[in-house]
């Protein structure tokens, strides 16, 4: 959809979980769309049930990284969801992303298996795939 209008414009998502060493990926994403006038947008999904508030150091690291995110000239988006996996899909449709950069396995014990999933269902997308 949309042919030809500004299509070649990236619009890079950068997927963090709550830890401030995340700031890399934020990075990274920033160096994609640099100069380019593409749109960055870091996505934080939060399983459902789980207190933000409940561990301050993920608190004050999500905190962190939407500082960074701000400096980086990117939106910040908190998504609470059951299912990471096909929150993070929506959000790269609905928001036609070009470019997904992501952590090497956001979950300790999935491996990189959420990777290889999106990558799937995303065919068009480009994966950045960052080493821990």
């Amino acid at each position: 959809k949309g042919e030809g209008n500004g299509m070649d414009v990236p619009r890079v998502m950068v997927c963090v979980t709550r830890q401030k060493t995340c700031e890399r990926l934020i990075k990274v994403g920033q160096k994609l769309v640099n100069g380019s006038g593409g749109k960055l947008t870091v996505v934080h999904v939060t399983k459902v049930g789980v207190h933000v508030l409940g561990n301050p150091d993920e608190g004050e690291a999500l905190d962190y990284l939407f500082q960074i995110s701000k400096q980086a000239g990117a939106d910040m988006t908190v998504l609470r969801s059951e299912n990471v996996l096909n929150t993070l899909l929506d959000y790269a449709r609905k928001n036609d992303i070009t470019e997904i950069v992501m952590g090497e396995s956001p979950d300790p014990g999935s491996g990189n298996s959420m990777i290889q999933n999106m990558e799937y269902m995303l065919p068009g997308t480009k994966f950045d795939v960052v080493p821990s």
